[in-house]
């Protein structure tokens, strides 16, 4: 955890490996954002300075993960199993239509 608070404050990214299907209810306010207005995160009982530089990552080993919906809509979920095209039809954003 004083990784993680680290890495937030100073804007480096982190990459948490092998995790399952569930994450930590302590990172809830991480992957929704919910900064204050003075730049700053609450995690656990600690409030930090938020980086806007700071990415975080996660990565699994599991063959074909099923994450609730409330956790997919929180996150990115990117399939690196794929071809380099598809995987780059996954980072495209969207079209907007006029």
């Amino acid at each position: 955890m004083r990784t993680l608070e680290n890495c937030i404050q100073f804007g480096t990214p982190l990459l948490l490996e092998n995790v399952g299907e569930e994450l930590d209810p302590s990172l809830e306010p991480l992957l929704l954002k919910q900064t204050f207005k003075q730049g700053c995160i609450r995690l656990g009982e600690t409030v930090i300075e938020y980086s806007y530089n700071f990415r975080f990552y996660i990565t699994t080993k599991l063959r074909n993960p099923h994450y609730l919906p409330e956790l997919a809509t929180k996150v990115s979920l990117l399939n690196f199993m794929i071809t380099p095209e598809g995987l780059e039809d996954q980072l495209r954003l969207p079209q907007k239509k006029f």
